[in-house]
């Protein structure tokens, strides 16, 4: 179970680095809005001009502490709103990622259940 914790960690860290960077650099041409309402959605998410790089930018930082190892825990907490998001984006306005979004989103909740022992002191009263 170790090895596929350390595996699922690393995949979901160099997803999230791909992600950030090629988002930073402009790497990847922009994606072609499928329908109308996921064109709006994202013409939104732009033109708030900081939405898109504080997500972008948390996605970089949980990605270097997933291929390292160092503050998983916390990297847990703080993408675990982008993944939700992500998977809602793509269930309600872009179902052709669907498969991805629910993969990442998965694979989020099992990190979470392997280091649930760091979390037992949040829920204590």
């Amino acid at each position: 179970m170790k090895i596929a914790t350390i595996i699922v960690r690393v995949l979901i860290g160099l997803l999230f680095l791909f992600a950030s960077i090629s988002f930073f650099f402009h790497l990847m041409p922009a994606e072609p809005a499928t329908n109308d309402d996921f064109k709006a959605f994202n013409t939104g998410l732009m033109a708030s001009t900081y939405l898109m790089p504080l997500a972008k930018s948390i996605e970089l930082l949980c990605g270097i502490a997933f291929v390292t190892g160092r503050y998983v825990t916390l990297a847990n907490i703080l993408i675990l709103p982008i993944t939700v998001n992500i998977l809602f984006i793509n269930y309600f306005l872009n179902p052709s990622g669907l498969a991805l979004a629910g993969i990442l989103f998965l694979a989020n909740l099992f990190l979470i259940y392997r280091y649930w022992d760091n979390y037992k002191s949040i829920f204590t009263a």
